[in-house]
């Protein structure tokens, strides 16, 4: 393994990955860390989740990804999905992450069945990986998509599983592991 600490929180639908993620990021921002690339967010009517925003998590710029009332051809689940909006949110989002050398820690929320039906994403998550800056990134648990099997296999990355037991837990232990391999800015 690599001491670019690299880390994949996969977890079943609906555990709370997004969440350990953002606790994650915006506890390591305080601490002074840059952070860029995406977030994927659930939105919820009636407590139902109906669709997902895709962010930018610098510029907080987000669009609508997914949405069951979408009705654009490519469909995931109950989900009309919206490629183009992806491609212009949230690729952008994570190869800036990976060019600016002022990001020290690339996002991308998630590596899912859904932002794999672009090949522009499927290809920066892959540069995301290769690059040489620490990256935190979340799994659909259960697909079985020749991208995330490369990135199971991958001897660079250490995967985590969310569960309810563990939920309110992990991002510490997450976090330290970063903090321990990150370089300080101190």
């Amino acid at each position: 393994m690599s001491d670019i600490p690299k880390i994949g929180i996969t977890g079943l639908p609906g555990v709370g990955k997004t969440d350990t993620l953002i606790k994650i990021v915006k506890d390591l921002e305080e601490s002074g860390y840059r952070v860029g690339g995406m977030v994927t967010e659930a939105i919820i009517e009636n407590n139902d989740r109906v669709g997902f925003y895709v962010m930018d998590w610098q510029t907080k710029e987000r669009k609508i990804f997914a949405h069951v009332d979408f009705d654009t051809g490519e469909r995931v689940g109950k989900y009309g999905v919206d490629v183009k909006v992806l491609e212009e949110i949230g690729v952008p989002a994570i190869e800036r992450a990976i060019a600016d050398e002022s990001i020290d820690i690339i996002i991308i929320d998630e590596v899912g069945k859904m932002e794999m039906l672009s090949e522009r994403f499927c290809k920066v998550v892959i540069d995301a990986l290769d690059s040489d800056k620490p990256i935190l990134l979340t799994l659909h648990k259960k697909s079985r998509s020749p991208l995330l099997q490369d990135i199971r296999r991958r001897d660079d990355i250490r995967i985590l599983e969310v569960t309810p037991v563990n939920r309110n837990l992990l991002p510490y232990k997450i976090e330290k592991i970063m903090k321990d391999q990150l370089p300080s800015l101190f």
